[in-house]
Order: C-alpha cells, then structure tokens, then sequence
C-alpha cells in the first residue's frame, strides 16, 4: 500500500467533523495543485483536516501551515452539540485539543510537513506576509469569527491559488449560514470561481492576478 493511502486510512479515523468524502475530496483538490507552495488552514481542532491536506503536501513537496487557538469555537463550548469532555484540560477546565492535534501529526509522521500556528486567526494573520497558494478556512462558524478568517486570509491566496471553505450549507436548516455568506462573498468579489464541491466543502480558485508572490 501507499503512504497516501495509509494516510487517507489513518485520517479517516482521527476526531473531528469532516466526512470522508469531504476530507478525500480536500486532498484530491490539494494534490492537483503544482509542486511546492505554501498551504494554510484556519481551524485545526484534532488535526483531521491537517492529514488529509498533509498527505497531498507531501506528495506535491508543500508544507501545509495548520492554525488553531486550539480551545475550540462557540459551538465545541460546554452545554453546546459538540462539546467532547475527553478534550477538557484538568489544568485550567478549557477545551485543549492541541495535545491531540501534536498526537495526530507525530501519529501520521507528518510532522516535517505539517507546522502548528497557535494563536488567534487574525493576529497571525496580520504578521503572516508569506503568499499562500492554498487557504483553507474551517474555523469558527460565528459571524464575526467566519467573515474574519475570511477577510485576514483570502486576500493572501496567490492568483491561480485556491480558496477552500467547509460547512458551507445553501439549506440554513443543514448548517449555519456565515461559512455559506463568505462562499458567496468570494463568488461576488470576482476574484475567485467555483472550481469543485463535494457535501458541504467548496473549492474556488483565484483568477485575478493579486497578490503576487514574492
């Protein structure tokens, strides 16, 4: 067997909310991209979504950046659907899912390939000047948390470049709206077109020729 599909198999099995043909979708659009590049998530939780795009990366010769404050959004919180008491940190009684994000990566060995951030999404973003040549933006799902990720990040996706986004549900019965709005948000600037979607993951790729790398 492949390391990719050992890697697929191993990703398919960590904690977290994407599907698998979601996940598999992330990493066939990941792989088409040219050798090299610098790839970036927003929104780690345990690392799912940091080893499918990992295995691409490694396969393309990419090192994929994986941002995370690591303490969970409004809707991982205690009291909420998508709390995990396995993920509660004794010390301070927070959400801590970066010990199992560093178990995941030293797990798939993906670690020369995959870089943790950790730190608030548009903090690191205003002292991140490298051109990206993937975005994925899975973070938090409040309004002002998602249109935030959107407007720190997407600007630094490189022409050519592709912009991802999950949970992006046109049915607000299925899934909250602000990952949707931003969808449409990147359709409407005109700099970037519908390329691919598997269930609720869209793929836009730039086509204006901002930024420029370098």
């Amino acid at each position: 067997m492949s390391r990719a599909h050992d890697l697929l198999a191993f990703a398919d099995g960590v904690k977290g909310f994407m599907p698998t043909r979601e996940g598999r979708a992330l990493y066939n659009n990941a792989r088409a991209m040219g050798p090299g590049g610098t790839w970036l998530e927003v929104g780690a939780w345990c690392g799912k979504s940091a080893v499918y795009l990992g295995a691409a990366a490694l396969e393309r010769g990419a090192v994929v950046y994986s941002l995370d404050h690591h303490h969970g959004s409004e809707e991982n919180q205690r009291g909420w659907e998508h709390f995990d008491d396995d993920l509660v940190d004794a010390h301070d009684g927070r959400l801590n899912t970066l010990p199992t994000w560093q178990r995941t990566i030293a797990d798939a060995r993906l670690e020369e390939v995959v870089i943790g951030l950790i730190g608030p999404s548009v903090v690191v973003a205003a002292h991140f000047a490298q051109p990206l040549d993937l975005v994925f933006i899975d973070g938090g799902h409040a309004h002002d948390v998602a249109w935030a990720d959107f407007h720190a990040w997407a600007p630094k996706v490189v022409a050519g470049g592709l912009l991802a986004i999950h949970d992006v549900f046109p049915d607000p019965a299925k899934g909250g709206r602000p990952p949707y709005e931003i969808y449409l948000a990147a359709l409407a600037s005109d700099d970037f077109t519908e390329v691919a979607h598997e269930g609720s993951l869209r793929v836009l790729r730039r086509t204006t020729s901002r930024p420029q790398r370098g």
